[in-house]
């Protein structure tokens, strides 16, 4: 399953920033960063139970916002990249 996620997060204050930064290493945890706060993830359905359970814990609803976007097993025809950063194959290896 390839999953888009997006958030938007208050950083008025010490605990938005708090709440920011465990949002991005929970979504690390799952994939990879495309953008600052929008990334791709490649996960199974009980990966993506488990990060959605965790995003969903963490985030607040009344200050912040999170999308999902549902990309399916075709998504090599519906993504597409333009611009100065490569796009990563997200299926390829992985080198540390």
């Amino acid at each position: 399953m390839y999953v888009l996620v997006t958030y938007d997060v208050s950083t008025i204050d010490k605990e938005g920033r708090k709440r920011l930064r465990q949002i991005a290493k929970i979504c690390l945890n799952y994939g990879q960063r495309v953008q600052n706060s929008v990334f791709e993830l490649l996960v199974d359905p009980a990966q993506w139970a488990e990060c959605k359970a965790k995003l969903l814990e963490a985030y607040k609803p009344e200050e912040d916002s999170m999308r999902f976007y549902y990309l399916g097993a075709n998504w090599h025809r519906r993504v597409e990249h333009a611009g100065a950063k490569p796009g990563v194959d997200i299926s390829g290896p992985l080198i540390i």
